[in-house]
């Protein structure tokens, strides 16, 4: 719902969901739940453009993003002495009208979907956040998950004495929150009571002597600027940041490039978003990604760069298989290109005489033209999606997932009666769409099914804003291919190889994360969770 914040940003007024008419407020946790629900991650936008309508700028640019979450939607909007903001649970469609996006004025804005990694879904925990800093109000959205939180939290309550402010005032508990309070406090303090700041330092690879001086000998009370320049190297995870005072656009991301991040020039101005395809639909030209580790601000004198950290380039190898859209570029390479290539080569990997390539849509199609291309066999839609009803690997239940497998999918009978079919999916996380799927193809008459996997198989949770949960509820880990065929009722099964998948990037190895596939987590997991799953063996 809607906040204002002037001078004193501590008065603020919150309006709750359940005061909402038609609006359900969704659980506080998943505690009841069959199995824990694996989480995505967030998208992110901003946007800096006096004269425009930024607010309805915002909303395009979420609309974009609309895959990358779907538990809540908000925008911050600031016309240089406000900050306005509108946040609410579910869609962006369901959380914004006109009249929401009218009254959200001004010439600068973020915006957020979500996903929960960090806290529950609930209306504190939508983004933005807010939060004093520097004698202003920041209003922050974050996509990525800090690996660090608790130690940071600890450190936040240590300065703080206790005495929490902003969101985790509020109830907050994400670490969006506990950012705006790092904020906050090193803004106020300089440091946080205890933190070793040589060792952020020694962290980031910075060495140059002007760069760590002006980073870190003004004294308390600091800007904005100076404050993101001593918070950014405390944080460990991955995330992409895009967050603002009453005058000034920041823009952030981890010095891995775990998480995309993009810049983009408007006509009267600037845009930053998760994915190009943000970028598009807004009018805005892509102009570069924000590099791993590097600091961006936006204001009525243009752009400005500066380094946190040197970059350790290890993006989100996910993110070519599943979770952006085809139409957007990662890295200078087309992720539809991307997709439809790795279909080639799992033709050549896995063959099979077949009488029709079909896919799972959305994310499976380009795979299953590539595949139909390099082994001649016809491409056909057998499956027709209903309308959007949400990704069902991220439902909030195995029995939801199940059915909403059959809500989401339907098949065309007359289409693969009798025939052979090999069905192209981007993944197997725990079997139970594929399983529902082939069932689902024999019912309608199918005569075989063979499925192929345009990713190698699951095998390791992911700690950086994609959560597969535990190792125990993949079906990877501890089955083999065959096993897994079986299991999903298939006539034959066929993953690519990691190695045909990076190929298809066209990025080095060395410069991906893929540690779901491969276990090897180019940021340190936390010690417990290392434990727990014998990552010191990796």
């Amino acid at each position: 719902m809607c906040v204002r914040t002037g001078e004193n940003p501590s008065q603020t007024a919150f309006d709750h969901p359940e005061t909402v008419p038609g609006l359900t407020a969704l659980p506080d946790d998943h505690s009841d739940e069959f199995e824990p629900s694996p989480r995505e991650e967030c998208g992110v936008f901003g946007v800096w453009a006096p004269g425009e309508d930024v607010s309805r700028l915002s909303y395009f640019g979420l609309y974009a993003l609309q895959h990358r979450g779907q538990e809540s939607a908000g925008i911050a909007t600031s016309n240089g002495s406000q900050i306005l903001v509108y946040k609410d649970l579910g869609l962006v469609s369901q959380v914004f009208d006109d009249q929401a996006l009218s009254n959200l004025t001004g010439h600068m804005a973020v915006g957020h979907v979500r996903y929960a990694t960090q806290g529950a879904t609930t209306w504190e925990n939508a983004q933005p956040m807010l939060g004093p800093a520097a004698g202003s109000t920041l209003a922050l959205v974050h996509n990525g998950n800090l690996t660090n939180t608790r130690e940071l939290m600890d450190a936040v309550r240590t300065t703080s004495g206790e005495d929490l402010s902003g969101e985790l005032g509020r109830g907050s508990s994400t670490d969006t929150a506990v950012l705006a309070a790092l904020l906050n406090l090193v803004s106020e303090h300089g440091a946080l009571e205890g933190w070793d700041s040589a060792a952020d330092i020694l962290t980031s690879g910075i060495t140059d002597d002007a760069e760590l001086d002006a980073a870190y000998s003004t004294q308390a009370p600091l800007s904005v600027h100076q404050a993101a320049r001593r918070v950014l190297p405390m944080l460990r995870g991955a995330f992409s940041l895009v967050f603002m005072d009453e005058g000034t656009l920041y823009a952030a991301r981890d010095p891995h490039g775990v998480r995309p991040l993009v810049l983009g020039r408007l006509e009267n101005g600037w845009a930053v978003a998760s994915e190009t395809a943000a970028l598009d639909i807004v009018g805005a030209t892509f102009v570069r990604e924000v590099e791993p580790g590097e600091l961006i601000e936006i204001d009525e004198d243009g752009v400005r760069s500066s380094r946190f950290a040197t970059a350790r380039r290890a993006g989100c190898v996910f993110e070519y298989v599943y979770l952006a859209r085809p139409d957007t570029t990662i890295a200078g390479r087309s992720v539809h290109a991307t997709r439809v290539e790795i279909g080639r080569i799992l033709a050549r990997e896995h063959p099979v005489e077949a009488d029709l390539v079909i896919p799972t849509p959305d994310s499976g199609t380009p795979s299953a033209v590539g595949y139909a291309e390099a082994s001649g066999i016809p491409f056909g839609l057998g499956l027709v999606k209903n309308a959007y009803v949400g990704r069902t690997f991220i439902q909030p239940s195995q029995t939801i997932r199940q059915l909403g497998i059959r809500l989401k999918l339907n098949p065309l009978k007359e289409v693969i009666a009798g025939k052979r079919l090999v069905v192209v999916d981007d993944s197997i996380v725990r079997g139970n769409t594929q399983r529902a799927l082939v069932r689902m193809l024999r019912e309608a008459g199918a005569k075989q099914v063979h499925v192929r996997i345009s990713s190698p198989p699951v095998e390791w949770p992911c700690f950086y804003g994609i959560d597969f949960a535990t190792r125990a509820e993949l079906i990877a880990p501890g089955l083999g291919v065959d096993e897994i065929c079986r299991s999903l009722g298939a006539d034959s099964l066929g993953y690519i190889s990691l190695d045909a998948l990076t190929e298809a990037t066209h990025r080095p190895a060395a410069e991906l994360c893929r540690a779901c596939f491969d276990g090897r987590y180019p940021i340190a997991v936390p010690k417990g969770q290392a434990e727990l799953l014998h990552l010191e063996e990796k």
